[in-house]
């Protein structure tokens, strides 16, 4: 017997990401269109911004589209001390927002900042244990997603879960552990997202057994396993890797959705599945894929 809720997507899918990239995106109105046409009935926030910011805007919108809301990104540079207090400020307005218009126990999703740190993001999916933080900034790392994950909760009574992410430093199976071991366990959750687990060389069912009750929140994202080992062959960095589509659709992914949804089940995963697809802006065809996606779920039963 499963128990997850419901489906969701993403507006990553639609290319609205959180760089300074080139291209351009659709606008809210158009991606919440197309989300609740292809089926789901969920959706993440997006970058601050994207979506109104304004609780009772912010309600019209979804309540329009029949959308629940069901978490927002954040990412903050863990490593550094300065970034603690800045990080703190903006994950709890998300969380305040997101606690004003949803009855879905939406979380905040915190990843290290990813994308921005030169060597990271240059080898993504290839880290060397010399590309990793230090003993201090470890610490630094592990004592700032606490203290943001409490605050929030202590405010809005609203959980924290946390995303490793490519190009960010908490990337490889090693990193994820020991991050997760330094932190509090009933106060962060984890995040599984598929694609990011497996581009940084684990396996998403592996993590799903060994932290169990631990997983607040899971991203459902295809990765071709073919285009990461071109990737890795030719040096290409996140954005090159991106581009050539190593997030892919899920039923051209290498990963076993059906697998991964047995090992959820198997821990009792209680909450949604969110679909992710990471596009540039501007690229690919997001509607035909977000049905695609939403098709092949079907398959599986969700």
């Amino acid at each position: 017997m499963s128990n997850i809720i419901g489906v969701g997507n993403a507006p990553c899918s639609w290319g609205v990401l959180e760089f300074d990239l080139e291209g351009n995106a659709p606008g809210y109105e158009r991606v919440l269109e197309e989300m609740t046409a292809s089926g789901y009935t969920g959706t993440e926030l997006g970058d601050w911004g994207f979506m109104p910011t304004e609780p009772d805007a912010l309600k019209r919108v979804l309540e329009d589209h029949q959308l629940s809301m069901l978490g927002a990104f954040v990412p903050v540079a863990l490593g550094n001390p300065e970034a603690l207090h800045p990080g703190r400020k903006t994950a709890l307005e998300t969380a305040r927002l997101l606690a004003a218009v949803s009855d879905e126990s939406p979380v905040i999703v915190l990843s290290d900042q990813n994308g921005t740190e030169p060597t990271r993001t240059q080898n993504a999916g290839r880290i060397l244990p010399s590309m990793a933080f230090t003993e201090t900034q470890w610490e630094t790392a592990a004592h700032a997603a606490n203290q943001i994950a409490l605050s929030v909760y202590e405010e809005t009574g609203l959980h924290t879960v946390f995303h490793p992410h490519c190009a960010g430093f908490i990337e490889s199976p090693e990193e994820v552990d020991m991050f997760m071991d330094a932190t509090h366990p009933r106060i962060l959750k984890l995040c599984v997202d598929t694609a990011h687990c497996a581009y940084g060389g684990g396996n998403p069912i592996d993590v799903i057994r060994r932290y169990g009750d631990r997983i607040g929140h899971v991203h459902f994202k295809g990765y071709h396993e073919g285009i990461a080992t071109e990737c890795r062959e030719n040096g290409l960095n996140y954005f090159q890797a991106i581009e050539r589509s190593v997030f892919c659709e899920l039923g051209q992914s290498t990963i076993d959705f059906q697998a991964v949804l047995d090992a959820l089940n198997q821990i009792d995963y209680e909450g949604w599945i969110v679909v992710e697809q990471d596009v540039l802006p501007g690229s690919g065809n997001p509607l035909e894929s977000a049905h695609n996606n939403r098709e092949h779920l079907k398959s599986i039963g969700l």
